[in-house]
């Protein structure tokens, strides 16, 4: 039975593209966008970043040697946090009725600044969430197991009663490893169709 539903943010409820982040910087080392673009991955400092383990500072330092470049710190700052487009409409349209519903949560890897950039922008986007989990405060970050296990028993669910929903399959496997109903998403659409599955709820 399901008791409660639990949102990733990215690309869930915020559009997020992260070759707008590439091409800030492209344009302030005047290099091709393509080429960060294919030095760039998920590595360790990323992840270090993600359960606040080191600070942006510190990861920048390590991205700009995977990346081959060096920039002032404000031109990092601008193009990392430029990768928010905004939430999408027909996601919160729906949103104020799902909450009347269900219990709504959003869990997030997200680092302090783009935690910090999302909050200002869009407060509106949050206001129906009973809480957002953030992997840089609860110092655990999907797809592991234990993060998934350890946000349901805070939210205070047994993970067999929550529905999960991320556009990563990743972060999707290792929710129905920790036992949640995990549902892969690849577009706005697709998330509207799991909100009208699980609730009902239409937008307007």
């Amino acid at each position: 039975m399901t008791r409660a539903l639990l949102l990733d943010l990215g690309n869930v409820v915020l559009q997020t593209d992260f070759r707008r982040t590439f091409k800030y910087w492209a344009e302030q080392a005047n290099v091709e966008a393509s080429q960060l673009h294919e030095r760039w991955e998920l590595d360790a400092a990323y992840e270090q970043h993600e359960i606040g383990a080191i600070d942006f500072a510190t990861y920048v330092q390590a991205l700009g040697e995977r990346l081959s470049i060096s920039l002032p710190m404000h031109h990092w700052l601008q193009g990392w946090n430029a990768l928010f487009v905004g939430p999408y409409p027909r996601v919160q349209e729906r949103l104020p009725s799902v909450s009347q519903q269900i219990p709504l949560f959003a869990f997030t890897n997200t680092n302090p600044t783009h935690h910090a950039a999302w909050s200002e922008r869009y407060p509106e986007a949050f206001r129906h969430f009973r809480n957002v989990y953030v992997s840089c405060d609860i110092g655990r970050r999907k797809p592991y197991v234990g993060a998934y296990r350890h946000v349901a028993a805070d939210m205070g669910y047994l993970p067999s009663e929550i529905v999960f929903v991320d556009d990563s399959e990743e972060n999707v496997a290792g929710a129905l490893e920790a036992g949640m109903d995990a549902r892969w998403v690849r577009s706005e659409a697709d998330v509207v169709k799991v909100l009208e599955e699980v609730t009902g709820a239409t937008g307007g």
